[in-house]
């Protein structure tokens, strides 16, 4: 974080300082929107929330060594900015700390977007981008209105490159994470049907990742993915020069003599505009990773870096943020794919399809499945369908686990599926998998992230330690009223 006063924080968020001798107070350390994370030093965000007010927070914040917080009250706790709405102030805060560190050192940034991928994406570009120089992105799945200025608040001076991962549940959304972070590129990664009972249509999430493309500058680069007709129409929505990614032979970017082994790792020839053809080894588990790697690529490359050194990059770069295709061999010889922080048909359907190249012998693969949530009136057409599609990969078993995920088990039945099962929840599905897993099977775990399956799947494989990414339940409550980890699209 950029050191600010409580004064230069209020003249940035058009907020007024309580009291007003406390405007010289400078903030020294992190700013956060749960108490329970404040530095001596920090500055507490004070956010209304669906379930909870973080202004009945402010005194835990100050015990915790905040110096000050956001507000849109005035707190006698501690010493306060109050603004007429802590969300806007927040964005404020975060693009003035851009701003700041643009002037500094022109810092560049890249927002990520897509219906599915975002996050692998983003940890990937992380990993890649990080050899040129200082560079900052997300924690975990931070891509919403919460998450982005959280993440531009870990800036300094010294900071080269931002990583933003830009999520949406209604049109505009991209537009205000833009503007609070807004980019020289762009990658928009797939457009699929996430959410759509609250977008209502997929041109209206079309319309909406395009919101991406439209906010680059003219001397900027929309970095499309060219195996999507819808996301490749983007191109005559920005002024930013266009390069196009995929398996496609008109695509700009390309991969070329795909392999996939039987881990669901991917080995490819990377083509590069003007470079030599490379080899390219993933680690990451499964098919789709070819893809964000292209795109990833791009960005690499129009920041300068050697194509060689990309190559090396991509095939060292690993998993970071969890339940995303986390991989793990047990003693008894059976792997288990915990893919469980979130899903939609599209991330549902590229899930199956992995589960299906990486079994081998004569284990079976087994996919439990969850609901998947938001879809509105196609919810049962959409979990029928990824039942059909489980049986024409040749699945052998299905677990479906609740109510919402009963479709999927219709369909895999309908379409010639050999054995399906329906678990009420995780604790009846628990007992059931250990009966009937075996060494050599493969056992995928899929749903939204509300549905539990990333827990079963914790243990199934023995891990204890569930509160990785800080969403499980909290004995002291919580406090940081929406969600920076969203589950946004």
């Amino acid at each position: 974080m950029i050191e600010l006063s409580l004064g230069e924080i209020a003249e940035a968020t058009g907020g007024q300082v309580h009291p007003a001798g406390a405007a010289d107070i400078r903030v020294t350390a992190g700013v956060v929107t749960d108490s329970r994370e404040v530095e001596p030093g920090g500055l507490y965000v004070a956010r209304l929330g669906e379930h909870a007010d973080g202004h009945d927070y402010v005194g835990s914040a100050a015990q915790q060594g905040a110096v000050g917080a956001l507000t849109d009250r005035v707190m006698e706790e501690l010493p306060c900015v109050v603004v007429s709405d802590t969300t806007d102030g927040f964005a404020a805060l975060g693009r003035e700390v851009v701003d700041r560190c643009t002037a500094a050192g022109g810092l560049r940034i890249v927002g990520i977007t897509g219906s599915s991928g975002k996050t692998s994406t983003k940890d990937l570009a992380e990993q890649v981008i990080s050899r040129l120089g200082a560079t900052v992105a997300p924690i975990a799945s931070y891509n919403s209105e919460v998450g982005v200025p959280l993440t531009v608040c870990r800036l300094t001076e010294d900071t080269q490159f931002l990583v933003a991962e830009m999520g949406a549940s209604g049109v505009g959304h991209i537009d205000f994470l833009t503007a609070i972070a807004p980019p020289q590129v762009g990658v928009v990664l797939n457009v699929g049907t996430a959410h759509l009972g609250e977008f209502g249509s997929r041109e209206a999430i079309a319309h909406t990742k395009a919101e991406l493309v439209r906010a680059l500058p003219e001397d900027g680069l929309a970095v499309l993915n060219a195996d999507d007709p819808v996301v490749v129409a983007m191109a005559d929505q920005t002024r930013a020069r266009v390069r196009t990614v995929g398996l496609s032979p008109d695509a700009d970017v390309r991969a070329e003599d795909v392999e996939i082994n039987v881990r669901g790792q991917a080995a490819f020839t990377l083509h590069l505009p003007g470079e030599q053809p490379v080899p390219v080894t993933l680690k990451l588990h499964g098919p789709h990773h070819v893809g964000n790697a292209l795109a990833v690529a791009t960005v690499a490359a129009e920041w300068g870096m050697p194509v060689e050194q990309i190559a090396d990059a991509l095939g060292a770069a690993g998993a970071v943020s969890r339940w995303r295709m986390e991989v793990h061999e047990r003693a008894d010889g059976v792997t288990i794919v915990n893919d469980a922080y979130n899903a939609n048909p599209d991330s549902m359907r590229a899930a199956l399809r992995s589960l299906a190249v990486m079994r081998s012998g004569e284990g079976a693969a087994v996919a439990v499945v969850g609901e998947m949530r938001e879809l509105g009136e196609d919810s049962v057409a959409e979990h029928r369908a990824i039942g059909e599609l489980a049986a024409g990969l040749g699945i052998e078993t299905v677990v479906a686990v609740g109510d919402g995920a009963v479709p999927v088990a219709d369909g895999f039945r309908e379409a010639g599926g050999r054995q399906a099962h329906v678990c009420a929840d995780t604790d009846a599905a628990r007992p059931l998998l250990e009966e009937i897993l075996a060494a050599g099977d493969v056992v995928l775990l899929k749903s939204s992230r509300d549905s539990g399956l990333r827990f079963l799947g914790d243990d199934l494989v023995g891990d204890a330690s569930q509160d990785t990414d800080g969403d499980a339940p909290q004995a002291t409550g919580t406090d940081s009223p929406g969600d920076p980890e969203s589950t946004v699209s």
